[in-house]
């Protein structure tokens, strides 16, 4: 997505390429001849020599690396304007067979002056903090996984009959005929699974709290009300898309999360390719989730899956094509605050409900089930004071409109 910006003024053009252990740093003015000429500066002394060195006049430029974000935080404040270059299509448009640390300064910084640098946008804080919470999250999980795997690997090894739910039974364990080196490599990955559990479900809890917190609570009540969106995709989809204004329209967002389609249009030629992948996979991933999740529990998405997989007859490829348009209804729930045009009220109320178990009482701010359900309604703009409705041919309750305002007051929560 292109800035505008203010490139007036600008004496200096300062490149940044950042390594590990330290940062090169070079600039030129607007006739490309050099005005600071490329120097190594450690790390623990980049902060200190930018305030230094830096000044407004300056135009910056860093390329995407993991503590890039670091680095831009020292860097923005102090010059006139600052921008992240998305490495991979800078190696595109300036692939060379030479490549050196100050070849790499000289190339950015002609990109900078020349004004196509192809820019990343810069999140905030609070989305960065996001999305680190759930890479942690997605660590535990593959960590928690790789122990699984170990544990299967014996009961295949030993030609185990594994119960259902003793995997991780430690007195089922104890029964089997082991070596006393196996006992101990058990004992230890049951140790650390139980941990990484533990550590899970803490993250879990900490990801319901800012599902309903004031920065993403309003956002994430119009995902969830979605099929297939719990709480974990929801705050996945909140953190890969950042600020959904940056999208102008569903195609964006589309391409943003390689879920669209390549395309090799020339002369009489017009094939459809592979999804590009092109994007943050975690969207991709949640998206396609959600999907698989959607067509099981709601008639329309069920319907459009159905007909996708009689045309493509490839489940994945049908599913992808869910995937694609749950993203479309997801710009339009989160642009222009919609409901969700293919469910019922009632079916709003038992998702709010389902989500309401899910979530403990912390989380819920001291709400009952039933008060959790109506107040996210509420926050839905749901206005007919649902109570009562059958669904899986049992009554289900939410609580009242004025008990939930009531206990709200109790509590200090806003409306």
């Amino acid at each position: 997505m292109k800035f505008e910006k203010d490139t007036s003024g600008i004496e200096r053009y300062i490149g940044f390429d950042i390594h590990k252990e330290y940062a090169l740093v070079g600039g030129q003015n607007a006739r490309q001849e050099w005005v600071m000429v490329p120097r190594r500066i450690g790390m623990e002394k980049l902060r200190e020599w930018a305030a230094a060195n830096l000044r407004t006049g300056d135009a910056a430029v860093i390329e995407t690396t993991t503590n890039v974000w670091d680095i831009y935080d020292i860097v923005a404040p102090l010059v006139s304007y600052a921008v992240v270059a998305h490495a991979g299509a800078v190696r595109q448009i300036a692939e060379a067979r030479v490549k050196t640390d100050k070849k790499d300064i000289e190339r950015l910084i002609r990109l900078l002056i020349a004004d196509i640098v192809p820019e990343v946008w810069v999140p905030p804080v609070e989305v960065r903090e996001l999305r680190g919470l759930i890479s942690y999250r997605n660590r535990l999980v593959k960590m928690g996984t790789m122990i699984r795997n170990r544990l299967q690997s014996l009961i295949h090894r030993h030609n185990l009959i594994l119960p259902k739910g003793a995997l991780t039974d430690a007195a089922w364990w104890d029964t089997q005929t082991l070596s006393a080196l196996e006992q101990i490599q058990i004992r230890q990955e049951l140790a650390m699974l139980a941990e990484m559990d533990k550590h899970k479900a803490e993250v879990d809890a900490e990801l319901g709290r800012q599902c309903l917190g004031q920065r993403w609570g309003r956002l994430a009540v119009r995902l969830l009300q979605l099929p297939g969106f719990g709480v974990i995709l929801s705050m996945i989809v909140l953190a890969a898309i950042g600020d959904i204004t940056r999208f102008e329209n569903s195609k964006k967002l589309v391409g943003y999360s390689g879920l669209g389609a390549g395309v090799h249009d020339s002369g009489k030629e017009h094939i459809e390719k592979r999804i590009t992948k092109s994007g943050r996979k975690e969207l991709r991933w949640a998206l396609v989730e959600a999907a698989w999740c959607a067509i099981r529990i709601s008639p329309h998405w069920k319907e459009q899956y159905e007909m996708y997989l009689k045309r493509m007859r490839k489940p994945n490829q049908a599913i992808v094509v869910i995937a694609r348009k749950l993203l479309v209804a997801v710009w339009h729930v989160l642009t222009n605050e919609e409901t969700d045009v293919h469910a019922s009220e009632e079916d709003l109320a038992y998702k709010m409900l389902v989500l309401a178990w899910d979530l403990n009482e912390d989380v819920r701010m001291g709400l009952s089930y039933k008060q959790f359900a109506k107040y996210a309604l509420m926050k839905l703009g749901v206005e007919t004071d649902i109570t009562r409705f059958v669904r899986k041919n049992i009554a289900r309750r939410v609580a009242s409109r004025e008990e939930t305002l009531a206990r709200m007051a109790e509590l200090g929560i806003a409306v």
